[in-house]
């Protein structure tokens, strides 16, 4: 393409806010609409979908994670939390890399390859003695969730804490994880449990966004 229809294409997307030019001859970074865009969309996920989050969380008696897909790294973007006096809280805001962490593994495993490879770190830093680090064995995971549905993470990214985790589809045109996590005396023995539950919830969310299935 000739670099003078490039500049005026460029041009247009600066007029409307699309990109961001740094200086006289760039480079070009996405602009304040695209922000302002993609703020929207996770606004109304997070609006959507937080009554079916709160339906989960009772019924498991657990805190519950919305998480989406940036870059990298998982963002938690809306929580339910119960009475529960000891549970597993981290906070809306916060961002996980996606190796350790069951929404986080969920998303990579949702991935194709090129995408995937792209996600991950040149290097698979252990955060607890049961991180996984050898890419080998991550790709292996990666390919049972693909194939069960569900993540887990057992104390990967923070010691006493586990979790199980999924991918919902069809929901956003970003890629979104729920992901239950649980402190570890609570987890071990329930993981056919939890992710059951947590599979149940899927379909019946994934039906109702696709519209197949009444709200309840």
């Amino acid at each position: 393409m000739a670099r003078s229809t490039v500049s005026r294409i460029l041009n247009a997307l600066e007029d409307e806010g699309l990109v961001a030019s740094r200086g006289a001859r760039g480079p070009y970074r996405l602009g304040p609409e695209i922000t302002r865009m993609a703020t929207t969309v996770r606004l109304g996920v997070v609006t959507e979908m937080h009554p079916f989050l709160t339906e989960l969380s009772r019924e498991l008696d657990e805190t519950v994670d919305l998480s989406i897909l940036d870059g990298d790294r998982a963002d938690v973007v809306d929580q339910v939390v119960p009475p529960q006096r000891l549970r597993a809280v981290s906070a809306v805001g916060e961002s996980f890399p996606l190796y350790c962490c069951a929404n986080g593994k969920a998303l990579l495993a949702a991935l194709p390859p090129e995408r995937q490879a792209r996600a991950l770190p040149s290097r698979l830093a252990p955060l607890t003695a049961n991180t996984i680090t050898d890419r080998a064995a991550l790709r292996d995971e990666l390919n049972r969730i693909r194939v069960d549905g569900v993540a887990y993470d057992r104390e990967e990214q923070t010691e006493g804490i586990c979790a199980v985790g999924a991918v919902l589809r069809g929901v956003s045109v970003e890629l979104v994880a729920v992901s239950v996590p649980v402190p570890a005396q609570r987890f071990y023995g329930r993981e056919a449990e939890l992710a059951g539950a947590l599979l149940a919830w899927v379909s019946k969310v994934d039906a109702w966004f696709n519209g197949t299935e009444d709200r309840k």
